[in-house]
């Protein structure tokens, strides 16, 4: 079978499920005959690994929101250039754990009235949006707790606090409002299979 290749991202506040959510819809296009690379940012290609470590780790007040706006963004560009473009041209569906819409909210609201800045960096930069984006959406304090709880060194944003995780799901949630066309929002605070099996539904009709 042939497929048109497609870009799905999956997006939300810290511990909203998306990379397990990711990873399950990765598994389940695969069985049925998609061509998928499953990927994440920040990440996802040699050199945007090395600006994760330089972003995720450390004192949250490492870096202003503006460097890391340019940090993110330098990420995206050879995340795009090595991974992303590649796979689309040869017919893939390309399933990202985060993108742009990470860095609209994170740098773009909730670090700094930075929005305007991200949008014209993203279009002389990397000048594409997802074809369909998973808004994983949970409380911002079950979120918290969940991040918490993976103990891991990466934990630089969920350092900000619950404030934090709050004002970035009211961002994410005015995203979808404002690219109603690709955005889905899925409840994320229920099993992981009823919300794998509705993320799957979704996608397949997209797909379709």
């Amino acid at each position: 079978m042939s497929y048109g290749a497609r870009l799905i991202t999956f997006e939300g506040i810290d511990g909203s499920g998306k990379s397990t959510q990711a990873a399950r819809l990765a598994d389940h296009l695969r069985a049925r005959g998609y061509q998928v690379i499953h990927t994440r940012e920040p990440g996802g290609s040699p050199g945007a690994e090395e600006i994760r470590s330089l972003v995720l780790e450390g004192d949250p007040d490492r870096w202003s929101a503006e460097t890391e706006l340019l940090l993110f963004t330098a990420a995206r560009r050879d995340h795009l250039e090595k991974t992303i473009l590649p796979a689309l041209a040869v017919g893939a569906v390309v399933i990202c754990d985060r993108f742009v819409d990470s860095t609209r909210v994170y740098q773009g609201i909730t670090r700094g009235d930075l929005r305007p800045t991200v949008d014209v960096l993203h279009k002389l930069m990397i000048g594409r949006e997802a074809d369909v984006t998973f808004i994983m959406d949970i409380p911002p304090g079950t979120g918290l707790s969940r991040a918490k709880a993976r103990k891991g060194t990466e934990e630089r944003f969920e350092d900000f606090g619950e404030d934090m995780q709050f004002r970035m799901r009211r961002g994410f949630l005015e995203l979808a409002k404002e690219f109603p066309d690709r955005c889905h929002v899925i409840d994320g605070d229920r099993p992981a299979d009823t919300v794998a099996e509705h993320v799957a539904r979704v996608a397949e009709a997209e797909l379709r």
